[in-house]
């Protein structure tokens, strides 16, 4: 696996020394809703608010307080254990009132809101998530700090998957790779939840080698020929078209951005330098297997954007040694990406 320490900077590498997560403050997350309840259905629909708890902890405290099965709670992301989040679920209750809020006794474990919904809450079904991080005992050239911090702005940073993704030290790659040659944990069934990680492991590992390959041509927010484009905002792609002054544009002002691949099945929409770069970086013997498991597992491609640029990206410095940084990403991006070029933190990921 390509450690996130390893992953090459595109903006130069971290110009200050910081500590993130002294407390659970310094570290919010809010789910920008992507719809409105239906007001009706089968399931109850909760905006909780958490603390030093991660969203599967909070799932099993719901379940077990409806008294459902834990497969009953749908919830769009997983959110850090070590921050303070809000977040939506639901809870499948069909035919039944929910439980009183008061017998809810979960320390650090709060619901904000509650209305009946018409569907289980799926993976992926938020708009994004909105950011305020403190970053303590900063040290380092402040002139520096401020100039990377525009240019974090003004250009944005590579769309890395953080290591979050990976595991502990890393080892969900390595476990894919078991999986896929068979040797996986004793040969015991393996769970869903457990399997899905994995998978996902393994394309996350996978995109980011291709983009660290661009990252070190400096053609990660750049246009190549027989790019494929995702419009900004959404996951919607097109081309590879003929590059012009309009798409050039386009690229400059945000509204699109160039991809990478999340493998699986089929060929890569990419042609031309996008797909041999795309060839060159996943040539290896590991990146073979991660490949050849996914399109066994059924997965399709699909594609991800290089570029990851932070929505009402501003900061404050609270006092010589604190900033406060403000930030909104789409789904699927991590603030950590964002601070990685920026700061070299000491605490926690997870």
């Amino acid at each position: 696996m390509t450690r996130a320490a390893e992953l090459p900077y595109a903006l130069g590498g971290p110009v200050v020394d910081a500590r993130i997560r002294v407390r659970d403050e310094d570290f919010r997350v809010d789910e920008v809703d992507a719809f409105e309840p239906s007001g009706a259905g089968e399931h109850l629909l909760l905006t909780i608010e958490k603390r030093g708890m991660n969203t599967a902890f909070a799932a099993r405290a719901l379940a077990a307080w409806a008294g459902i099965e834990v497969d009953a709670v749908g919830y769009a992301g997983l959110k850090d254990r070590h921050a303070v989040t809000r977040q939506r679920l639901t809870l499948h209750l069909p035919g039944r009132e929910a439980p009183a809020l008061d017998t809810l006794q979960v320390e650090g474990l709060r619901v904000l809101a509650m209305h009946r919904h018409s569907r289980k809450l799926p993976r992926g079904a938020l708009a994004g998530n909105a950011f305020v991080l403190v970053l303590r005992d900063v040290t380092g050239d402040r002139d520096a700090a401020q100039a990377r911090l525009a240019a974090i702005a003004a250009s944005g940073v590579p769309n890395y998957f953080g290591e979050q993704r990976f595991g502990r030290g890393g080892s969900n790659v390595a476990q894919a790779l078991a999986m896929f040659a068979g040797s996986g944990k004793s040969g015991r069934r393996m769970r869903r939840e457990e399997r899905s990680m994995l998978l996902s492991a393994a394309r996350s590992e996978l995109f980011n080698r291709v983009l660290a390959r661009r990252v070190q041509q400096e053609c990660w927010d750049r246009a190549l020929e027989g790019e494929v484009w995702m419009l900004d905002g959404s996951r919607s792609v097109f081309g590879p078209e003929p590059l012009d002054d309009a798409l050039d544009a386009r690229l400059q002002a945000g509204d699109i951005h160039p991809t990478a691949p999340l493998w699986g099945r089929g060929e890569s929409r990419a042609t031309g330098a996008a797909l041999q770069i795309e060839t060159a970086a996943l040539g290896d013997a590991d990146a073979l297997a991660l490949r050849a498991g996914l399109e066994r597992e059924g997965l399709k491609q699909e594609r991800r954007a290089t570029r990851l640029r932070p929505q009402g990206f501003e900061w404050d410095w609270r006092a010589d040694d604190v900033l406060e940084l403000r930030f909104a990403l789409p789904p699927g991006a991590y603030a950590t990406t964002v601070l990685r070029e920026l700061a070299t933190t000491a605490g926690t990921l997870d």
